[in-house]
């Protein structure tokens, strides 16, 4: 049997000798060698994902005026932060969007900017307008404050991300007779396509599906820089039902991550726009799997034959409360441009770049093998059942 340690990994990282190779390279890899062979031979497989997760954000400071202010009400480009925290210290959503669009929604296609992109244009390096008001106080005088900020302006900035990295999720269709406007896209009336996210074989939590080696300190690529994982995500929900391989058939395990925002780019934190729906961001999440052992290796070489995801209703079944799924398919048909469901073929659509994954999982590898990204032991995995969430079991 192998078993390897994080320092032992960490000392051949160090030395420039660890083996690296990312999720897709290490399929062919068990296929030619076998588990035990490439188990022993391989130290650490890279992940990546970069797709619009909406549970996103950032918390700002955004440093102290004369006289000073405690912000009651923040915008950014005119899009809204909230500012019930202290006197200048605030956090913006990726999803919201300016007081200006009536319906809070972009349709039909006449509104195309919010949180996500106040984010991206900082991380930009662009100049955005803040607007700050307050009720006035003895200790914090000032009611109103308006200036062009850059983000090397800002004391801090803190990307944290309540729910990223989701472990697989659904294949959106409409069984109905109107077109929907959702955030998994436009869904043509009768089944006329069919919308995706996720990165399949390339996705992190598909290559540890159960959360054996990612948890709070787990160090990762978030948004072109460095972040952790901070805990389980929102909506985790890691009993689903799932295949002889670990992997869930349903929406499962989450994330949230934390980084800072100044060493990120704009290529890999992108806002997005879709009709009828609002605004979202796009995030790049790599994570490295450190080879412990045969069975971690094994979950690595997760291939898209042997990822299935739901296809679900969005004209019913999800406005309505999840129901029952129309079908499986897996990520191989998905990314074929097409799938079957009953008697009909539907053309598939992803949200997800599966290219922008292959990029953070070759570029969190390049890392890796420079000596510039060690591996980090995580405080405690994220719970594998939600029978009780227990922290006391770290790894």
């Amino acid at each position: 049997m192998i078993k390897k340690t994080y320092e032992e990994i960490n000392a051949k990282i160090r030395a420039g000798e660890a083996v690296v190779v990312t999720a897709e390279e290490v399929i062919s890899m068990v296929r030619e060698q076998g588990v035990e062979e490439t188990a022993a031979a391989v130290d650490v497989v890279t992940t990546g994902t970069f797709g619009p997760m909406c549970s996103s954000g950032a918390f700002f400071c955004l440093g102290h005026s004369k006289p000073r202010m405690k912000m009651s009400r923040v915008f950014l480009n005119g899009v809204e932060a909230y500012a019930g925290l202290a006197a200048v210290d605030a956090y913006l959503g990726a999803t919201q969007i300016p007081e200006t669009d009536p319906d809070n929604k972009n349709f039909p296609g006449e509104f195309n900017y919010g949180g996500g992109h106040v984010l991206e244009d900082l991380v930009a390096g662009k100049e955005v307008l803040l607007e700050a008001t307050a009720y006035g106080t003895d200790c914090y005088p000032k009611k109103k404050l308006e200036k062009m900020v850059r983000l090397e302006d800002l004391p801090q900035a803190t990307l944290y991300n309540p729910r990223n990295a989701y472990q697989n999720y659904n294949v959106a269709v409409n069984l109905s007779d109107r077109t929907l406007y959702t955030y998994m896209g436009i869904l043509k009336p009768n089944m006329g396509n069919a919308n995706y996210s996720t990165s399949g074989q390339l996705s992190p939590l598909f290559n540890d599906p159960l959360y054996r080696t990612i948890g709070m300190g787990t160090k990762i690529f978030l948004g072109g820089g460095v972040g952790y994982v901070s805990w389980q995500g929102t909506q985790h929900s890691p009993d689903a039902l799932r295949g002889e391989n670990g992997v869930p058939l349903t929406p499962a395990g989450t994330l949230a991550v934390i980084g800072d925002m100044k060493q990120m780019s704009s290529k890999w934190l992108r806002g997005v726009s879709f009709m009828g729906y609002g605004v979202s961001l796009m995030v790049g999440v790599g994570i490295p799997i450190p080879i412990l052992d045969e069975e971690i290796l094994k979950f690595t070489a997760v291939s898209d034959e042997e990822i299935f995801a739901p296809v679900v209703d969005y004209s019913e079944s999800y406005p309505q409360g999840l129901g029952e799924t129309i079908g499986q398919v897996s990520y191989a048909q998905l990314k074929s441009g097409e799938i079957s469901v009953g008697d009909r073929l539907i053309p598939t659509a992803p949200l997800s770049s599966y290219r922008g994954a292959r990029d953070i999982a070759i570029l969190l590898k390049e890392w890796i093998q420079e000596g510039e990204f060690l591996l980090t032991r995580p405080v405690f995995t994220i719970p594998a059942s939600s029978e009780k969430f227990n922290y006391k079991g770290a790894i």
